[in-house]
């Protein structure tokens, strides 16, 4: 079988860990069951990369069989990726929702709740996996269960207007580096701050686009994570300041703008950053027979 699944842009500035969003950058990853070890190839972003037990998709897919009650005894990947590593486009998310997708695909079961909490649990909050499984707009929150957190997601409609772009630089990060920039605490009344402009996000993204620049604003986790990526912040600062909703894609360093043409201000100094105009992808993962036609 074969799985495609979508890149994602995640926080959209104020929604930290809370929204998501689906972009039309796509890796494909062809599944054959074998009777022998997990073997395979990955071609395109990370290529050469071994692909063994510890691959991200291979352990999405043995958890996904394990709690589905399925056992496989072998598998050979065929990966083929376009989504960038370690860049804010949330490319091991779109691993582990290739590997869940799978699972659930081998074991004959339609994805259900379940398949956001498995796919969650590899990353720790659900707003990637949420947009890379859904497609579109994601709305992600937590339950502080006592027996651990449990996951949600839903997901909106973006408007029909919004044109993506995203500005890509060679240098990479670590998410759990830049998370452990973050303070244990806020002063209160940026959390209040946080509150109203993550929920004008999700009006902006959905129905206002023109709000999208006080939506996108955000005082949580982008200046704190400033130092990590100077030049991925002076570029997103350009952007504000020339009227464009631009803010860090997920943990940087890549830097997302919402745009309405897909174009960006010329006085904007965008040198070092491959600049793409990207669609948002409106379908979530899709499994189909290998050889079959796709996007």
């Amino acid at each position: 079988m074969r799985v495609t699944v979508a890149a994602s842009t995640a926080n959209l500035g104020s929604g930290f860990d809370a929204l998501g969003l689906a972009l039309a950058l796509y890796d494909r990853v062809e599944v054959t069951v074998t009777d022998g070890a997990v073997t395979g190839t990955v071609t395109g972003e990370g290529a050469g990369l071994v692909v063994d037990e510890k691959h991200l998709v291979v352990r999405a897919l043995y958890a996904t069989a394990d709690a589905l009650g399925l056992r496989l005894p072998g598998v050979t990947l065929t990966c083929v990726n376009a989504i960038p590593h370690a860049r804010g486009l949330g490319s091991s998310a779109a691993a582990v929702v290739a590997g869940v997708a799978a699972g659930y695909a081998l074991a004959g079961r339609e994805r259900d709740d379940e398949a956001l909490e498995l796919a969650a649990s590899f990353e720790g909050h659900a707003d990637n996996v949420a947009a890379s499984l859904l497609g579109g707009l994601a709305l992600a929150w937590v339950d502080r269960d006592p027996t651990g957190p449990r996951y949600h997601a839903v997901r909106l409609e973006p408007h029909a207007a919004l044109r993506p772009v995203v500005l890509v630089p060679a240098e990479k990060s670590a998410t759990a580096l830049t998370r452990g920039l973050l303070p244990a605490t806020v002063p209160h009344a940026d959390a209040a701050f946080a509150a109203g402009r993550a929920a004008l996000a999700v009006h902006a993204f959905t129905e206002r686009p023109d709000l999208l620049l006080p939506a996108t604003a955000d005082v949580l986790h982008q200046d704190y994570r400033a130092d990590a990526w100077p030049n991925t912040s002076r570029v997103v600062r350009e952007l504000r300041d020339n009227g464009v909703a631009a803010t860090v894609s997920g943990a940087g360093p890549t830097v997302f703008a919402a745009t309405r043409d897909g174009l960006l201000p010329p006085e904007v100094d965008t040198s070092g950053f491959a600049v793409r105009p990207l669609e948002i992808a409106r379908d979530g993962v899709t499994v189909e027979p290998a050889g079959t036609n796709s996007r």
